[in-house]
């Protein structure tokens, strides 16, 4: 099974680029190098989705590489941060510009939600908001998201996190996502 893996946030240093690359660390034990792609978001910077520049120069690169990355995968996992209670604007602007897309790169792959924020609540609102535009592009969220509260302080030296109770809590969605995603695949 091929797996993208991201964190959606443009910052150099991003926490939930930090809590993606943990995920994949679970993966790993699962999964050869080549069955999991972890790209930086900034690999497909676009422009805010305009439809009038879309009908004059198409879809941009950055597009245009999400869409291949994603049509490519079996299964997606997706850390976003929490911007003012809800997704963040550059995600969003991805979806949009993905749903142009002439094949739907979305569509019935199985996708889990996690969320790494400063604050107390985890990116928890960010997870709801982030699950509708992606079910209605007709991916498969899995039921069960993660937000990690605090992330500022999660984090070690070497971006794993510190807490185990934490550590085996994202295992634990981890493997369970894993498994619902080989259901959804066979």
């Amino acid at each position: 099974m091929k797996i993208l893996v991201f964190g959606a946030a443009l910052r150099s240093g991003s926490l939930n680029r930090k809590l993606a690359m943990n995920a994949v660390t679970f993966l790993k034990a699962h999964f050869a190098d080549d069955q999991i792609s972890f790209p930086n978001f900034r690999d497909f910077e676009m422009p805010v989705y305009d439809g009038d520049a879309e009908e004059a120069t198409g879809m941009p690169a950055g597009a245009t590489k999400l869409v291949a990355e994603l049509a490519a995968a079996e299964a997606i996992i997706i850390s976003t941060p929490e911007y003012n209670g809800g997704i963040p604007g550059a995600l969003k602007n991805a979806i949009d510009w993905v749903s142009r897309a002439d094949d739907n790169p979305f569509e019935k792959k199985p996708l889990l939600l996690l969320a790494a924020s400063p604050g107390a609540l985890g990116g928890v609102r960010s997870l709801w908001h982030t699950r509708v535009p992606l079910e209605a592009m007709g991916a498969r969220v899995y039921p069960t998201m993660f937000g990690l509260p605090k992330a500022s302080e999660a984090f070690g030296g070497d971006a794993l996190l510190k807490d185990a109770k934490t550590t085996e809590r994202l295992g634990r969605v981890i493997q369970e996502f894993r498994e619902y995603a080989g259901k959804l695949s066979s």
